[in-house]
Formats: structure tokens, C-alpha cells, sequence
């Protein structure tokens, strides 16, 4: 290998250190105007009686390529004083759907579309109420997230989703540097059992031997996810089985078949006998088996062939075909400053074309999982017990697969009316919650014991026992 005389390394130092000084440097007043550009004043039917800001707009992740992410801030309310209150990164699985169709319009956000699909209304248990909470669409292509390169939906996977949600959050804080240093967490559910660990991960190394990191990552919290193939294929079938949804017959095949296929694209007899699973499921909403389908998908189903269940949502479907209506609307998207640079499109809550085309999709998360506990990073996952895409026992299989050490052991927890809510069991370096009741999209089905779980969560305290 050729090393540099010391004169052109001279040579090359100078150059770079005169590029540096003939740069203009960003100033607070760059910062304030991006700001102000990005500030919504208000979107079309909002209730009156809003008292937190809200800012939404793009972030360039790659601008050879032109791919850039879709944000949507909603700052906690003056009362309650933001700048005091934490930053939340909201990401929604699929891989393929929008974190403001599902986090922001039916979990966790502060508003609701009606079914006028025109007016808004305020949310009772946001969770602005205690944190600052930024939803991303991403990757590009979800959303209202893009990327001038068509061929990037089409190569899309994991490694470049969390290179591109980095890149986001530090352009970001370069836009909103209050932001800086501040108690940062993530939250999400579903597929983001994926991109939340291996976003945290690299986070965790490059805050390694920092002393005040820009993002100053504290933890995350995970509801319902995809962590562990051969974990989630064993357990999600045995739900089914124990909870009477499939034969016997069809559980001895989803065993035989399924255990060590892709969870996300099954193949062959695997696929196979998920259909016929599917099929004995009857007219159920999967994602909450005691809660009722929707009417509108009902219908879709009989007029379809194959009936994979995230192909078919229940009655949080209707909610989102209202958001649908809401962000289609032309004066929607210039409030929120989107699609504003390009050719309108029709905004989709999911996109297909991202997820048959997702490239990089690790079978396991369990390995990064245990490299964030060995790191300090706080780790919190949940699960609705209603769920039937991504059970329970899915998840407590692959929590066992970590074999912790066990702190608090398992036992109930009581909300603030001293009902059960759930159970809980704390782990050296984790802690697991179940949520009674309540299906695949947690603050969607049980929303005020959600947000007592939030709570829970930023505070790092163990779910209240009786």
C-alpha cells in the first residue's frame, strides 16, 4: 500500500482546513427559518382547542440519490413544558406502513380523523401529554417519505433503513438543536422489532466513549414485535392452537412446515398451511381476535383468493380508511408541507411495492438485543394478549431465548382504578409487560392503560402492583 509523503499530507490538511473556513457555517437564524417553514399553523378541521405546536417536512437522507424522510413533531402541550419533556422517535412496522397512518392517526398521536374524513379530534390519552413525539415514515417510499430513484423501493431491507433513520435524526437535531442532548427514546411495534433494535444499535456505538452525545439515547420500548423467526413462527401457532382459532390437523403441519421459515415471506408447505390456518380462522379481525372486523374488509376478503392476515386489518382498518380520505386532500397535504416539491400522488396507508420487495431482513434480533442490555440501553417490550399476529407467547419464547436473570418475577399489575391490566415480570437488563385485553396495535385497543405504560416506561418503574 502507497502511504502519502508527509509534504502532500500537509498539502491535503490545508486544503481541507481552508474548505472548512470558507464554508458558511449554520447559524441560529438558518435554524429558526427551517423551523419556521416547518411550523404547522393549522390543519384543515382541527378542534380549537390545541395548545401544543406542531411542526412536519422533510429530511434529506441521501441527497445523490434524493431520498428523503417524511417527520411529523408533535411537541408536548405549554402546560405541561416541552422543552422539560423528552424526545420519542414513534416508528411503525410492516415493513412498508407510515407511522403517521397508524402511530399518529389511531395509537398514540393527539389527533383522530373522524368518518367525515374532513374534521379532527383530540385524542383523550396522546402521548404528547408527557413526551414529545416525532413520527417518521420510513423507509423512503412509505408514506410521504420518497426517493428520486425509483429503484430504491425495489432494493429496500434493513441495513439501509436504519443507515437512513440515523442520518434522519442527526439532520434533524440540526434543524431543531433544542433538541440536542435531550432524554431521547424509541417506540414502536410490529416489524419494528426490527428497526428499532438495529437503529439503537448503531446509536449505542457511535454514543460509545461520548461523554455528551447529540442523541443522548436512554432506551426503547417495543409493542407486539417481530424479534426471532423460529421463535415467532413456534409461538404465534401454538396461540392459535391453544386459543381454538386452527385445527389439529393444521397445527401439526404450521409445526412440521413453518419453524424455521421466513416469519415475514413464508414459503412452500409453509405457506400453504398458513392459508389453511387462515381460512379455519373464519370472519375474525386477527389483530384483536375479541374485537369486530371490519365490514368494509369483510367484504374485501370473499372477493379475494388468499387471505393473509396483513393483507386484512379489522375495525382500526375502517379508522384508517378515514385518515385515508383526511391526508388525500390537497389543502391536508400543503398544511403538513408535504408532496410540495413533486408531482402529487395517492397517499397510501401501507405500501405494497416496499414490502414484496424488502431484500434484508435478519432472522433473528436477539443477538443486537443482547449487545444493547450489555450497553446499558434501557429496554422495555409489550404485548396486547388479544394479538394474534404476533402473540404473547411469541414474544415470551424469545425473551426466554435471552435467558436473564429474573429481578421481579411474574405478577399482576392494577391500573389506577385497581383493575388488572396485565402482567409483568422485570429481567436483569429487560422488562416485559402484557397488556389484557388489547390487540396487536396496544394504544389503539387499550389506550388508557397504554399511556399509564408510557408513563411507566420513561419513569423506568415497574408496572404498579395492587
Amino acid at each position: 500500500m502507497r502511504i502519502k509523503s508527509s509534504s502532500c499530507f500537509l498539502f491535503s490538511v490545508l486544503n481541507f482546513a481552508t474548505l472548512l473556513l470558507s464554508t458558511p457555517a449554520v447559524t441560529n437564524h438558518d435554524h429558526l427559518e427551517e423551523q419556521r417553514r416547518d411550523r404547522i399553523i393549522k390543519l384543515p378541521g382541527q378542534p380549537p382547542n390545541v395548545s401544543f405546536s406542531q411542526f412536519s417536512g422533510y429530511i434529506t437522507v441521501d441527497p445523490v440519490e434524493g431520498r428523503a424522510l417524511f417527520y411529523w413533531l408533535n411537541e408536548a402541550p405549554k402546560i405541561v413544558k416541552p422543552r422539560s419533556k423528552p424526545l420519542v422517535l414513534w416508528l411503525n412496522g410492516g415493513p412498508g406502513c407510515s407511522s403517521v397512518a397508524y402511530g399518529a392517526s389511531e395509537e398514540v398521536g393527539p389527533f383522530r380523523v373522524r368518518p367525515d374524513g374532513e374534521t379532527l379530534h383530540l385524542n383523550p390519552y396522546a402521548w404528547n401529554k408527557v413526551a414529545n413525539l416525532l413520527f417518521l415514515d420510513s423507509p423512503a417510499g412509505v408514506g410521504f417519505s420518497y426517493s428520486n430513484t425509483s429503484s430504491d423501493v425495489y432494493t429496500v431491507g434493513d441495513g439501509r433503513t436504519a443507515k437512513d433513520a440515523y442520518t434522519f435524526l442527526i439532520n434533524w437535531l440540526e434543524r431543531f438543536p433544542r433538541y440536542k442532548h435531550r432524554p431521547f427514546y424509541i417506540a414502536g411495534e410490529s416489524y419494528a422489532g426490527h428497526y428499532i433494535p438495529e437503529l439503537s444499535r448503531i446509536i449505542a456505538r457511535r454514543n460509545k466513549g461520548v461523554k455528551n452525545p447529540v442523541i443522548n439515547f436512554i432506551g426503547f420500548l417495543l409493542g407486539n414485535p417481530l424479534l426471532d423467526d423460529y421463535h415467532d413462527n413456534t409461538g404465534t401457532h401454538e396461540f392459535w392452537w391453544n386459543h381454538g382459532l386452527i385445527s389439529d390437523s393444521t397445527y401439526e403441519d404450521l409445526k412440521k412446515f413453518c419453524p424455521n421459515n421466513s416469519f415475514l415471506f413464508p414459503r412452500n408447505e409453509c405457506y400453504g398451511a398458513l392459508e389453511r390456518a387462515y381460512s379455519e380462522f373464519g370472519d375474525i379481525n386477527p389483530y384483536s381476535i375479541y374485537s369486530p372486523p371490519c365490514n368494509v374488509i369483510r367484504t374485501l376478503r370473499h372477493n379475494l383468493k388468499h387471505s393473509l392476515p396483513w393483507k386484512f386489518r379489522g375495525n382500526d382498518e375502517c379508522l384508517v380508511m378515514y385518515t385515508k380520505r383526511y391526508m388525500n386532500r390537497p389543502e391536508v397535504q400543503k398544511a403538513l408541507h408535504a408532496n410540495i416539491t413533486r408531482v402529487p400522488h395517492p397517499w397510501v396507508t401501507c405500501s405494497s411495492i416496499v414490502r414484496s420487495n424488502w431484500i434484508d431482513s435478519p432472522k433473528s434480533m436477539l443477538p443486537i438485543v443482547k449487545e444493547l442490555i450489555a450497553a446499558g440501553i434501557r429496554i422495555w417490550v409489550f404485548s396486547g394478549d388479544a394479538d394474534a399476529i404476533l402473540p404473547l407467547t411469541a414474544t415470551r419464547y424469545s425473551i426466554n431465548a435471552l435467558q436473564l436473570e429474573t429481578n421481579t418475577s411474574w405478577y399482576a399489575w392494577y391500573d389506577d382504578h385497581q383493575q388488572v391490566g396485565g402482567w409483568s415480570q422485570v429481567y436483569k437488563g429487560l422488562t416485559y409487560v402484557t397488556v389484557r385485553g388489547a390487540g396487536h396495535e396496544v394504544p389503539l385497543t387499550r389506550p388508557r392503560l397504554a399511556l399509564l405504560l408510557f408513563r411507566q416506561f420513561l419513569k423506568n418503574e415497574p408496572m404498579p402492583a395492587l
